[in-house]
């Protein structure tokens, strides 16, 4: 079989890495990539000698590709999937499917009846320490889950610089989803209610109108109890920029992950200290690995030998149907039951 044409949509900082996991992987041919900015867009494509546009419509008629990334903002997704799915592309689009209900509507209706692969990327499925968690809780190792704890919050730099349109989305869309994919992948079941508070000022007295943070309790259908802790406002003299830690706890033991603050490596130079990332998105012998580039790789290799993907549409959607009903809670101050 021939390599996987990939096209990419989204010339951004994270678009930059699809696409040199697209370029490099050798069952992959990187052919374009398109952003509403040519500038972004130019400077990929000539790096990687591929053509490049800022319509996505005009790619597809233009360009002959098998499968397409979509690396667009939270807000952004829904457009482009409808797009790759009506010209029959594999999708693999980054997180979350869709923010609105209106635009989970459109994206399910497009995807009817097409025989088409469609992975969002939350790429914790291929974190080490999650991935063993949850081989040991397949194999009984401590019992039935009874409770849960996930921390999952960011640096004040990633609303305030690293993000232009962090007032169009949520700390909840953009940590929130990988957050409520652990739990729901650990756990094994869905929740079937929410109650969600959430905090607002800081943000907001900084000119961007979006909540601070919010603390949710998610309970499971299979009897476990979930906290979850979504905030983008800590400081930035913290070790990372994210603060990430997970605790499940069985009938029968217990697992703790700490992210935030491992001694794996630890770096102590004239003026700074730091934890450099050895996990998620390191370099070995000028080469990406890491989680963050595995889930990439995972989903080239698997509509190349059409295989099953790890992450199932249905579950995708599910993610994003619970983060509306955690929306809904705040607004209403109440718990809410989520509608599958």
């Amino acid at each position: 079989m021939d390599k996987i044409k990939m096209a990419l949509i989204g010339a951004g900082t994270w678009g930059s890495a699809h696409a040199e996991i697209y370029s490099q992987h050798h069952l992959s041919e990187f052919v374009a990539v398109c952003d509403s900015s040519e500038e972004k867009a130019k400077k990929i494509a000539q790096k990687y000698g591929v053509a490049y546009f800022t319509d996505y419509e005009e790619m597809f008629e233009k360009v002959a590709c098998d499968a397409v990334g979509i690396v667009t903002p939270d807000f952004a997704h829904a457009k482009p999937i409808i797009a790759a799915a009506n010209r029959n592309k594999h999708i693999l689009c980054e997180k979350p499917l869709a923010t609105t209900q209106e635009d989970l509507d459109l994206i399910l209706n497009a995807l009817k009846g097409k025989d088409i692969k469609v992975m969002v990327d939350f790429h914790n499925r291929w974190n080490p320490p999650v991935c063993k968690i949850k081989s040991d809780v397949d194999e009984g190792k401590i019992g039935k889950i009874v409770s849960a704890y996930i921390r999952l919050n960011d640096i004040i730099y990633v609303p305030m610089e690293m993000l232009s349109w962090a007032e169009k989305s949520s700390i909840l869309w953009f940590l929130g989803s990988h957050s409520v994919d652990v739990l729901n992948w650990i756990i094994g079941a869905l929740p079937e209610k929410v109650y969600s508070v959430c905090h607002k000022g800081i943000l907001e007295s900084k000119g961007i109108n979006v909540p601070d943070l919010y603390q949710t309790i998610l309970e499971y259908s299979n009897g476990a109890v979930a906290t979850m802790e979504n905030s983008w406002i800590l400081p930035n003299t913290n070790p990372y920029v994210n603060d990430y830690k997970l605790n499940i706890t069985g009938e029968k033991g217990m697992f703790n992950m700490d992210f935030s603050h491992n001694t794996l490596l630890e770096r102590f130079l004239e003026d700074e200290a730091s934890h450099p990332d050895v996990i998620v998105k390191p370099r070995i012998h000028g080469k990406p690995t890491g989680l963050a580039y595995e889930s990439i790789r995972d989903f080239i290799e698997r509509v190349y030998n059409n295989d099953e993907l790890i992450i199932s549409i249905e579950e995708s959607v599910s993610v994003t149907r619970i983060i509306l009903a955690i929306m809904e809670s705040v607004k209403k101050k109440q718990p809410v039951k989520i509608e599958y």
